[in-house]
């Protein structure tokens, strides 16, 4: 018998290895080459297509429009299905992979007809944008071709790769505004139905402005003054959890060349978004010859469109953050507003096709909310949304020369913050924003449509070299009071992580790139240390039997570090609190479609104001007093802890807590194949409202310094490798050095691999 069982256990072994040597077998047959030589009818001039230790890709041709092959060719062999789900979010176009379990998503997407203004948009285009489009898209074909077989990911779907086309690159900086503005408008529809729902003073109360206000003219909002509104016909439910929209943002800053040692200024930039398998962002280096001299521009890509988006050229260094102005308006149609229908079918898999029926209006595409028709007036729906003027940024010898850019550029409205040799530093909005003069975050008469919403504003505020030498952005409002009224609210950002970065530049007086790689990772919890002091207070009102929570948050360290259990108790209280006391309204506005998500951020004044003066209509129905609601919201945040990670404390620390795990698209569904895919796991170090920011799969994308003209010690970090294979040198480099902080150099090192593309003729 133990022989048999003895075979058993060694067949299983031998087929667990067999089927572990086909997996790796096949993808093994998907690797791009890295190394030889070959010819191609795109390029006018040989192209050198290589790769450092980190995989970084470095182009160098005679032209733009051979670099812009060259770093298609790049990001064809490494990135091509990342690049296809790109293009196909934007376009509403992912059934045709998935089947109908994306079919919500694309009728979402639908809604913009995206595909279609991606093919107006480049017909339209300059005939040199045309040419540089054309060569990347050229680029990327052929660099998938090298690579011979299909990626895993096309052999699991059975779908086939489509050829990359020009439009698609425009569709990839559409998945931008996707990401970087839909909650502008969702935002809005909120607020519209809490206005019919309640009443427009409770609009401006839960709206108000706060007292983490970080303009960097140094103005404030009016505060608001209109008193609590009565919260009526709450009903005794299960309290809802209020999912918090994740801040499509970052952060940026800079000093001038007054404030380094060098004279130059210095730049910091680290943008917040989702983090995945293969990370958005691709680091890459482009040397060709522009007017008959050398350009290098150094920095991270977008896979699937042919400009750096964040780096430097030697000259100037630049960062974005999201601008949050408001550009977008929902427009409340009447009798005699024109509209019509149009069919958009989606196809799926097996060659079937789903029509999405969608009604459109001179003003834009048309949404019902509470049963009444609304058009979305939106940037992106503009023929100014999308361009290729990004570009020009690599030719820019000063800030003057990237000021002069900014207005032209058709991405989703950034702070610009950049930086030259010479020592000047400068903030300006660049990207799309409407030239109508009155934003409204709720909704518009048609009557009162603005034609001027079919126009790029050209007149923008900016600040060049100001008397302190500091500049800060984080998503919160940047622009004065006066422009604020202008260009509007589109959901900025509360204002406590800008407020921290502006503070911490303030505490010195000379900067080195170490100093600004500490201040990216700065966790001190100062925007909950209210909260805390609120729930210790609390807390203390039973010593017997709070003393371990008490001693938590005794020992919380005032920061979102890995080992703090007391951070993890701050943290859920405050949104058990909130959960309470607005889960009546959430409930109503789910009853319509709508949810609070997107207007949470904006709540923190009104919940300190209403526990302050505690009013007896904002007790939730399942709670006798406001003592009683507090303590209530304490005792859910334990439940809830326990439910999730058991009752040992020690599993509560916020390093378990807020882990970063950053997943391929396809573990969950192949759970066998997550070691393989998924970057390891690493504590939690980071939050919402300070410098470093991070959640379990969100925080910053990458991490850029950079002096230009002193690039020696330049740093760029990125949360994972370059390629896409999973099997590739690559596939992991550099995220161990993210994680530890490390100071990953921005320039190439040596190189291990070429790639040499000849003319056919």
């Amino acid at each position: 018998m133990f022989k048999v069982i003895k075979r058993l256990l060694l067949l299983i072994v031998i087929l667990g290895l067999a089927s572990t040597a086909v997996v790796y077998g096949v993808l093994s047959l998907s690797l791009p080459a890295l190394d030889g030589n070959g010819r191609s009818n795109a390029v006018v001039e040989p192209v050198k297509i290589s790769r450092d230790a980190l995989g970084q890709a470095v182009i160098n041709a005679d032209s733009r429009n051979d670099a812009a092959y060259g770093l298609g060719y790049a990001h064809g062999q490494d990135r091509f299905f990342q690049m296809d789900l790109l293009r196909r979010n934007a376009a509403g176009e992912l059934s045709e992979l998935f089947g109908e379990a994306a079919l919500g998503l694309d009728k979402k997407m639908r809604f913009h007809q995206l595909r279609k203004r991606s093919q107006i948009i480049l017909q339209t285009l300059p005939e040199a944008d045309k040419q540089l489009l054309k060569s990347y898209a050229q680029g990327v074909n052929e660099g998938l071709a090298q690579v011979g077989y299909s990626s895993f990911e096309y052999l699991l779907t059975g779908a086939a790769q489509k050829p990359w086309q020009s439009e698609d690159s425009l569709l990839v900086i559409f998945s931008m505004y996707l990401d970087l503005q839909s909650a502008t408008f969702e935002r809005d529809q909120a607020l519209i139905q809490i206005e019919q729902a309640y009443t427009k003073q409770m609009v401006d109360f839960l709206t108000q402005p706060s007292k983490y206000q970080a303009a960097l003219d140094g103005s404030k909002l009016a505060p608001y003054s209109d008193g609590i509104p009565t919260f009526p016909n709450q009903t005794e439910h299960i309290v809802k959890s209020i999912e918090a929209n994740q801040e499509r943002g970052s952060n940026n800053w800079a000093v001038t060349g007054a404030l380094t040692k060098t004279g130059a200024g210095m730049v910091s930039d680290d943008m917040h978004l989702s983090m995945a398998v293969p990370v958005i962002w691709y680091r890459a280096q482009l040397n060709y010859m522009h007017s008959g001299e050398q350009t290098q521009v150094t920095g991270v890509s977008l896979p699937g469109a042919p400009a750096i988006v964040v780096g430097t050229n030697n000259n100037v260094a630049w960062g974005f953050t999201n601008g949050y102005l408001d550009t977008a308006d929902w427009i409340a149609l009447n009798d005699d507003s024109k509209t019509w229908q149009v069919d958009e079918p989606i196809a799926l898999p097996d060659g079937e096709v789903e029509n999405y029926s969608l009604i459109l209006s001179e003003y834009g595409p048309v949404k019902y909310i509470n049963e009444k028709p609304y058009a979305l007036s939106w940037t992106a729906h503009q023929s100014y949304a999308v361009n290729m003027q990004l570009v020009k940024l690599e030719q820019a010898k000063t800030v003057d020369d990237a000021l002069a850019v900014a207005s032209d550029v058709g991405i989703p409205v950034q702070n610009l913050m950049v930086v030259d040799s010479l020592g000047s530093a400068a903030w300006k909005n660049m990207g799309g924003i409407p030239a109508r003069k009155t934003p409204s975050e709720l909704s518009v008469n048609a009557d009162d449509y603005s034609a001027l919403w079919q126009q790029n504003e050209l007149q923008r505020p900016f600040i060049k070299n100001p008397q302190n030498g500091r500049l800060w952005t984080g998503n919160s409002r940047a622009v004065s009071a006066e422009d604020n009224a202008r260009f509007g609210n589109g959901g900025y950002a509360l204002g406590a992580r800008s407020s921290q970065i502006r503070d911490r530049l303030f505490e010195k007086q000379t900067f080195a790139e170490s100093d600004f790689y500490a201040l990216q990772l700065d966790n001190q919890a100062r925007f909950l240390m209210p909260w805390h002091a609120l729930l210790l207070k609390q807390l203390k009102a039973d010593i017997t039997k709070n003393q371990q929570y008490i001693t938590a948050l005794e020992n919380w360290q005032q920061c979102a570090c890995s080992t703090s259990t007391g951070y993890t108790l701050v943290k859920r209280y405050r949104d058990a609190v909130i959960n309470i006391l607005f889960s009546s309204m959430e409930d109503e506005l789910n009853k319509q479609q709508g949810t609070l998500k997107y207007v949470k951020r904006d709540l923190e004044p009104a919940v300190w104001q209403l526990i302050n003066n505690k009013p007896d209509t904002w007790i939730n129905p399942q709670f006798k007093s406001w003592d009683e609601q507090l303590q209530g919201a304490f005792s859910q945040t334990i439940t809830k802890l326990t439910e999730q990670f058991g009752n040992n404390v020690q599993n509560w620390q916020w390093g378990k807590v807020n882990e970063l795990v950053i997943e391929h698209p396809f573990a969950k569904q192949m759970p066998l194949l997550a070691k393989l895919l998924n970057m390891p796991t690493a504590a939690g170090f980071g939050d919402s409202y300070m410098p470093a920011v991070q959640g379990r799969s969100f925080g910053a994308s990458q991490r850029f310094i950079a002096q230009p003209g002193h690039l020696e010690h330049a740093i760029l970090a990125i949360p994972g490798g370059q390629s896409g294979h999973p099997l590739s040198e690559f596939y992991r480099a550099g995220f161990s050095d993210y994680v530890e902080g490390k100071h990953t150099p921005l320039l190439p090192q040596e190189l291990i691999h070429q790639i040499v593309i000849k003319p056919t003729r």
